[in-house]
């Protein structure tokens, strides 16, 4: 190589070294920017929500207020007597969206609860039920497992790990390991929690890669994929039923409360309060927008708001449901009053 050559060849070198270090002063500068302003972008229920890093919710600064079992498996959040806006909650503990939401607007909402100004009423569906493992079984085996926590008065609180600790999409989690350990974790020290995730777990299994396979090949073959597609996961086990393909496993277990729980809200609401996905937000029975994924005007639309009533009636003490098989049975859930509570159909136009 002669002079000219290494002179243009070291010329190269220089010109390089000076674009990397311009390129790492830019990443240094977005970086900063970044940490500065986070924006998160999600399609949640038919909008777009967007979070900044600078639009956190409260920070939890009293005790969560009582925990209040209802017939439907769902959790009401209150101080006794507590006439307040109702906010009710749907999420899927596998929903990325939802840990979005928690995480931003959690805190919050207990906050607004443990100070008597909000009602929340914690209703866990199951969106992905119809879909392949591991999503679904993700999906099952978290939601039953925090029905089991919530016999022990800790929904709340399990509520808060599961999504702290989401497997990402697609990825095998919620173990029933972690699923135990996590109810030690909150403070659940009976030996028959443990059981009753094992056997809901069980349940989990046989729903997800046996029965599901089985109900929808046989629904896509004789309805056809069309009619199939627009079917809820409840009316799918009632055609299957009708049609040799026997749900009757599913019976008193917290995976089937869970399948119910994501069946009436299909049925609950119409028109413009129609549920579309998760996370869904409902203040006092109407579904509220994108402020709903702002924890600030989340918070000041429920001061706003007037009283609500609750749409669910509270567990008797010895009404918990029992799975008929493998597990024993669960502690009886605490019987705390439960906060203004509505008698009427809960059907809302």
């Amino acid at each position: 190589m002669g002079k000219a050559e290494r002179r243009a060849s070291r010329e190269r070198l220089k010109q390089e070294r000076l674009k990397a270090q311009q390129r790492a002063k830019r990443n240094r500068i977005l970086g900063v920017v970044g940490a500065a302003l986070v924006v998160v972008l999600v399609v949640v229920g038919g909008g777009y929500w967007y979070l900044t890093s600078s639009n956190t919710g409260d920070k939890l600064t009293a005790d969560l207020p009582p925990q209040t079992l209802q017939q439907d498996g769902s959790v009401v959040l209150a101080k006794d007597g507590a006439k307040a806006p109702v906010v009710e909650v749907y999420a899927d503990f596998q929903c990325p969206a939802c840990k979005q939401f928690e995480t931003a607007a959690g805190s919050t909402l207990q906050q607004l609860a443990a100070d008597g100004q909000a009602i929340v009423h914690y209703r866990p569906v199951s969106i992905f039920a119809q879909q392949q493992a591991p999503i679904s079984s993700n999906s099952l085996r978290a939601a039953a497992a925090a029905r089991a926590a919530a016999d022990y008065g800790k929904y709340v609180e399990y509520n808060d790990v599961l999504f702290e600790n989401q497997p990402a999409e697609g990825s095998p989690g919620y173990s029933v390991e972690d699923l135990i350990s996590w109810g030690e974790e909150v403070g659940i020290d009976d030996a028959a929690f443990g059981k009753r995730v094992e056997a809901e777990n069980k349940i989990v299994d046989t729903y997800t890669g046996d029965y599901t396979p089985k109900l929808t090949k046989k629904a896509k073959d004789e309805l056809g994929m069309d009619k199939l597609s627009t079917m809820t996961t409840g009316d799918l086990l009632e055609w299957g039923d009708d049609n040799g393909v026997d749900s009757s496993f599913l019976d008193g277990t917290y995976v089937k409360e869970t399948l119910d729980a994501t069946n009436a809200v299909n049925t609950r609401y119409t028109g413009d309060n129609k549920f579309e996905g998760t996370p869904s937000i409902y203040l006092n029975g109407s579904k509220m927008g994108n402020e709903a994924y702002n924890p600030q005007q989340l918070k000041q639309a429920i001061l706003d708001a007037d009283p609500g009533e609750v749409q669910s009636k509270p567990l008797a003490s010895d009404e918990g449901a029992q799975p008929e098989s493998e597990a024993s049975k669960s502690a009886e859930p605490e019987s705390d009053d439960a906060p203004t509570t509505d008698e009427s159909p809960e059907a809302k136009e």
